[in-house]
């Protein structure tokens, strides 16, 4: 310890020389002074008969004493709870660190939940300095700021292998809707949510499947597509011909939106029923269970085409007795794909037919015209 550094802690702490003395020439100081008057007579300590001076102990004690700055990371033991809304934290600071509540998680907070929900006392932790020491040597601590760069780091990684994840759908605005990924809000633009009419409040606290669009921590910049991770994965299980189960979603002027397996398909007007439908809110309404056959898809889009009619034991079915219809779907699609299959084969043979007809003709065109007989040269007389 320096002689400046003696001197600032016999400044500090006012205990290593005497600034009076006694009537018996003694040390004394000033807490002596406070002492023998408060609490009797002060008992001076020969330091040479000690085991270290008083210096050597203010050295000892600044020796000992750490300094923190923001940033830092270090392990503390939670101690002791200061109410509902922050704990104390040993990390070997001349005082206990303070924890507060909104530093103890990267989720958002529930109602009723107090710091005790995310840390347990006498349990071990990894803490992020977030403010600089005060006089007294506190420093404020953060769990939150560790697992955001972890949070970072795993989303880091798990662009790169570019899986299909799912997230809750926690906000929506006119832009979109907002998911948390690991605890981090991402954006999912109303342009990659599967469906009829982009984002809704009906969305908030349903989980669905989604793929990245952008991963930049440095920008701060989180950005989720559902559309995609559909059209790369969901709709490979999709096929044409085969009947699904499905719940409308939304009935418009030109057709209703169905939801199967999780994606949203267009049954357009004219594929419900083989008869004019005049009134289509009478026929079908949102949250009504139907079944369907997929006439079309286009993975690339993630455009599905649906058809009721297409199941219709009878023309007109759908509109009569939309029961009938969707109980005798499977049986119905059946015949549906055996008609089908008889016009397509009718059709082969027609064609068939016309070609040998044609080739017939052909061959009598040949035979008419024989090179092997003398032909008549017009220019003869």
């Amino acid at each position: 310890m320096t002689e400046a550094g003696v001197e600032n802690w016999e400044t500090k702490y006012r205990v290593l020389t005497p600034v009076t003395l006694d009537s018996k020439n003694e040390e004394y100081t000033r807490f002596d002074k406070y002492k023998s008057k408060y609490m009797g007579r002060y008992n001076s300590v020969d330091q040479s008969k000690t085991d270290m001076s008083y210096a050597e102990f203010g050295a000892l004690v600044t020796a000992q004493e750490y300094s923190f700055k923001n940033g830092d990371i270090l392990t503390g033991t939670v101690v002791q709870y200061d109410g509902p809304q922050k704990a104390m934290v040993e990390v070997g600071a001349k005082t206990a660190a303070v924890l507060p509540l909104r530093e103890a998680t990267i989720a958002p907070l529930g109602d009723g939940e107090t710091i005790a929900t995310f840390v347990d006392v006498g349990e071990q932790y990894e803490f992020q300095i977030v403010s600089d020491s005060r006089d007294d040597g506190q420093v404020t601590v953060s769990i939150k700021k560790i697992m955001y760069a972890k949070a970072w780091e795993t989303l880091s990684e798990w662009y790169a292998e570019d899986p299909v994840f799912e997230a809750e759908i926690v906000q929506v605005n006119r832009g979109g809707a907002i998911v948390l990924v690991e605890g981090l809000r991402a954006f999912l633009p109303g342009s990659h949510i599967m469906g009829s009419g982009g984002a809704s409040e009906a969305m908030i606290g349903k989980k669905i499947p989604l793929k990245f669009l952008e991963v930049n921590q440095e920008a701060n910049k989180l950005v989720v597509s559902n559309r995609r991770a559909v059209i790369e994965h969901s709709m490979a299980s999709i096929k044409r011909g085969d009947v699904y189960d499905g719940t409308v979603t939304a009935v418009k002027p030109y057709g209703a939106f169905v939801e199967i397996m999780g994606m949203s398909g267009l049954l357009h007007i004219s594929q419900i029923s083989y008869d004019r439908v005049e009134d289509l809110d009478a026929t079908l309404a949102c949250g009504m269970a139907i079944k369907c056959m997929v006439i079309d898809h286009d993975k690339a889009a993630g455009r599905i085409a649906l058809s009721t009619k297409t199941l219709e034991p009878e023309p007109g079915d759908m509109l009569r007795d939309p029961n009938r219809v969707f109980s005798l779907a499977e049986e119905t699609a059946a015949k549906y794909h055996a008609r089908v299959e008889a016009e397509k084969i009718a059709r082969e043979q027609a064609a068939k037919e016309m070609v040998l007809g044609l080739g017939d003709s052909l061959g009598s065109l040949e035979s008419v015209l024989d090179p092997s007989e003398p032909q008549l040269d017009p220019d003869s007389e």
